[in-house]
């Protein structure tokens, strides 16, 4: 169990970083660094509470970094342009931020000379289209040069190098983690579950883009926060990559949609539209570098984690 550090959440406003504050806030002092932009954290209790802090900043701003980790024992840094809707408008502040916006996170943390952990994290989209049962090992297979869908991707397979380089090159105790596909409570933005969910709740129609075929493994929140602790306080996740998700929880994006629908009680149909742009058709981890080296199990089947995150939204929707 962490306590009495300094820690450092660069996105700590988001879906996991708030939820991983919900879990460290208690026994220490956790620095949330963010932009705002998605924001799950406006109006929770822990903003008032003495050992949590926000401080609005960018991670593309290197004096900004600097004095946000200058006093960090933990830096998690989550900060990234995130969702493939967001991500294809912007496929060059998608790449800056992973880029330099990781480069200064590392380089204030090197400087600082205190970060006893520092964990970056990656994607599942590493793996590109098609991933089944892929290893930490597997040579990553990404799309074409110049399709926007990948910029986020090979932006964050260079931040993996690049954090574990840090450790190799300058002993700065650093560790990646690739989530596949986490959701749960709070979440915002655009994953599936999070808008499948709201407009059942409404009935309103679930929209799949596509014919709804395309494979995931969905992982529920509790367990991702299982993963980034286990990885925060290993000594064996220091210099290694490790995939997180939930591979008994698999299904279709359309058997997803069916399954929100009985579990919400909700009248809402299914509708398709043309799918206009390149999708990951096949994801499913393998997790065996996890157990083995980090204790890490997946515990939260996908009908319980739905059923808790559709009482969740339920209450906050009325």
């Amino acid at each position: 169990m962490i306590q009495d550090a300094r820690i450092l959440i660069t996105g700590g406003a988001g879906f996991i970083g708030s939820s991983l504050t919900e879990r460290l806030y208690r026994h220490n002092q956790v620095t949330l660094f963010d932009n705002l932009h998605r924001n799950a954290i406006e109006g929770s209790p822990l903003l008032s509470h003495p050992n949590v802090r926000l401080v609005k900043g960018d991670v593309m701003d290197a004096a900004a970094m600097n004095e946000a980790a200058r006093e960090a024992d933990i830096v998690i840094h989550m900060a990234s342009i995130a969702g493939v809707d967001t991500v294809l408008k912007n496929p060059v502040l998608t790449m800056k931020v992973s880029l330099i916006g990781t480069y200064n996170a590392l380089e204030a943390s090197l400087a600082s000379g205190r970060c006893k952990r520092f964990l970056d994290f990656s994607t599942s989209e590493v793996f590109g289209r098609y991933a089944y049962k892929v290893s930490e090992g597997d040579v990553t297979s990404l799309g074409a040069v110049g399709e926007a869908r990948w910029t986020y991707a090979v932006s964050k397979l260079a931040t993996e190098h690049l954090a574990l380089s840090y450790q190799k090159q300058f002993g700065l105790p650093t560790a990646s983690i690739r989530p596949f596909n986490i959701y749960g409570p709070n979440q915002v933005g655009e994953g599936a579950v999070h808008h499948f969910i709201a407009r059942a709740l409404r009935n309103e129609p679930l929209v799949i883009h596509g014919d709804g075929s395309q494979i995931r493994s969905w992982c529920y929140i509790d367990d991702i926060l299982e993963g980034i602790l286990a990885a925060l306080e290993s000594p064996n996740a220091v210099g290694q990559a490790f995939n997180i998700g939930n591979p008994r929880s698999t299904l279709t994006i359309y058997h997803l949609a069916h399954q929100i629908v009985q579990l919400a009680a909700s009248s809402s149909t299914i509708d398709f539209v043309p799918l206009n742009r390149t999708d990951v058709e096949l994801r499913i981890p393998n997790i065996d570098k996890a157990i083995n080296l980090l204790g890490f199990a997946p515990k939260v089947n996908l009908e319980e984690g739905l059923l808790r995150t559709i009482h969740w939204y339920r209450s906050k929707l009325g």
